[in-house]
């Protein structure tokens, strides 16, 4: 069974730039990716310093030749089982075991979408979330917010900073009232109450959101929260500590289980692509440095 100085669940941004910089510290590091980014629908990722506009898949590219370029090792595969408590075994769905000092899981998030036809086929294209992260390639035009949950107001309110023309559909929630109505009112935004009953797309453009009421309204994007599940159940099955639904972290990354770290959307559903790799990167110091300290006190035991 090989073994690494550590293993790292995950190569989207943040398990690689854990990788870069445990590889950077000469340490021996494998980094297993399922193939899976959560960013994959998206043709682009803003935001990023120097990467503005890149696609998500040419990130990854870069950065696995990075990782690679510092000796670091990046198999595909699924992670089904980690044994043990440092040193850690950790099994893949392809029946191979690798042994390693620490482990970094980086399995990000799965968005879990409202049931309204045309909402999952048009994700990451003209369906969005995150306005910072597509807000400028919709300025302007015509958008709406489906009402998913109660920040959905605010999500709209958000948003608005990006285009003057703008409803809130509340869908199944109760349309706003008082305070929350004047809010909106405040920002221009119309209140279409009313169930959603799909999303109108000719030729491979979203043009409209189909009312059950048979009102066609005109838009050419769709904003929405997605309910956040995290990937988690490696971090959960060690005994990880759980916080509001959430692995718990320190700020390195270090979690509950000794020897155990975890770093992006895995952890923190707010984190955008380069947040998400700075998490990997503290994550990837702290484990050198553990490692290096774990080394010393054994030396010190032996002398």
């Amino acid at each position: 069974m090989d073994s690494y100085d550590a293993v790292i669940i995950g190569g989207g941004a943040a398990g690689l730039n854990a990788g870069l910089v445990l590889g950077r510290s000469r340490r021996r590091v494998l980094v297993v990716d399922g193939g899976r980014p959560r960013n994959a629908p998206a043709a682009h990722m803003q935001g990023f310093l120097s990467r503005d506009g890149l696609p998500p898949a040419d990130l990854l590219e870069i950065g696995r030749t990075e990782v690679r370029g510092y000796g670091g090792e990046i198999v595909t595969g699924t992670v089904t089982r980690v044994d043990g408590s440092g040193p850690f075994t950790v099994r893949t769905d392809d029946g191979r075991a690798y042994r390693a000092r620490r482990l970094l899981v980086a399995t990000s998030l799965t968005d879990r979408l409202p049931d309204v036809p045309g909402v999952r086929e048009r994700w990451g294209r003209d369906v969005n979330m995150c306005p910072y992260c597509h807000g400028w390639e919709n300025r302007d035009q015509a958008l709406a917010v489906l009402g998913t949950m109660p920040s959905s107001l605010e999500h709209a309110l958000l948003l608005s900073q990006w285009t003057s023309d703008l409803v809130y559909l509340p869908h199944l929630l109760p349309a706003p009232t008082g305070e929350d109505a004047a809010k909106l009112a405040a920002r221009g935004i119309e209140v279409v109450p009313g169930e959603v009953e799909r999303l109108v797309v000719e030729n491979d453009r979203l043009t409209g959101v189909a009312m059950a009421d048979g009102t066609v309204l005109a838009r050419q994007g769709l904003y929405l929260a997605a309910e956040f599940v995290p990937n988690d159940a490696i971090l959960t099955g060690l005994g990880c500590a759980v916080e509001d639904g959430w692995v718990k972290v320190d700020g390195s990354g270090a979690t509950s289980v000794p020897g155990v770290y975890a770093a992006g959307n895995v952890v923190n559903p707010k984190l955008g692509v380069i947040h998400a790799a700075a998490a990997g990167s503290m994550a990837g110091m702290a484990i050198n440095a553990d490692l290096v300290f774990a080394d010393v006190a054994e030396g010190v035991k032996a002398a």
